[in-house]
């Protein structure tokens, strides 16, 4: 088990449990103490778990949205294939605004050797994207406003106005639900209304959702199925559900 997968596994463990020895990490990872602990503390400052005496307590209380790094471990191939699913939409040269979130975060590692020019709703989108050879990365235009912690995105009326302020070729939308009666959704009001400012700033707009985002449940409306020019998922879509996104114009790319 390569280190990845072995975060990975830990994250998944401790979504399902509250709490996890050394000892029992090192069973179901079939790794050693030592390397167990490296690992624990790896996760720790990305903030997936709280280190404990004698092994790791879980972050992910019943009902409550896992942060960041979290998120960053769950559903990771599903979101490269998304990604690039994504990345191959975008024509070179073009103006993108691009959300915030794990799912945008791996859209800007994909967008990084682009001649491009890209709004990055967040930090971490930013260091993926500014880690590649200086003469090939795309232009960014940073929103300014607030930054939430740990997720490190943009928030606030300032960011909101100066997306505004612009218009894009393309909007790469990553909501953090949908479904095909209220479309799609954030968990919270700031993040909705960022996310409004951006598809409404743009020529097209693309939803990028694993399967996972399929019904799940989130609170903030940010725009129904009709705002939607095309959807990047890997959930298989059965044929009412590619006839109900086909009548409200909904081209579907499954990765």
């Amino acid at each position: 088990m390569t280190t990845e997968e072995r975060h990975r596994r830990i994250g998944e463990l401790l979504r399902q449990r509250e709490h996890m020895s050394v000892d029992e990490l090192m069973a179901e990872c079939g790794a050693s103490g030592a390397t167990i602990r490296r690992d624990l503390d790896a996760l720790a400052l990305r903030g997936v778990l709280r280190r404990v005496h004698g092994g790791a307590r879980s972050l992910v209380s019943r009902g409550e949205n896992p942060e960041y790094g979290q998120r960053a471990l769950e559903d990771h191939d599903a979101k490269v294939r998304i990604a690039a699913g994504v990345a191959a939409l975008l024509q070179d040269r073009g103006h993108v605004w691009l959300d915030s979130g794990t799912t945008a975060t791996e859209v800007a590692r994909q967008l990084r050797d682009r001649d491009l020019t890209v709004m990055p709703m967040s930090l971490q989108a930013v260091n993926a994207m500014t880690s590649a050879s200086p003469r090939l990365r795309p232009e960014l235009l940073l929103p300014g406003g607030s930054l939430t912690p740990g997720e490190l995105s943009f928030r606030g009326p300032l960011t909101e106005s100066n997306i505004r302020a612009l218009r894009f070729d393309a909007a790469v939308l990553t909501p953090c639900a949908v479904n095909l009666r209220d479309g799609l959704l954030a968990h919270d009001l700031a993040d909705a209304a960022v996310k409004r400012a951006g598809l409404e700033s743009a020529a097209r707009v693309i939803a990028a959702c694993s399967e996972a985002k399929w019904d799940a449940t989130a609170v903030a409306l940010v725009a129904g199925l009709d705002a939607v020019d095309i959807l990047v998922t890997d959930k298989d879509l059965g044929p009412a559900e590619r006839a109900e996104l086909a009548r409200h114009s909904v081209e579907a790319v499954i990765v």
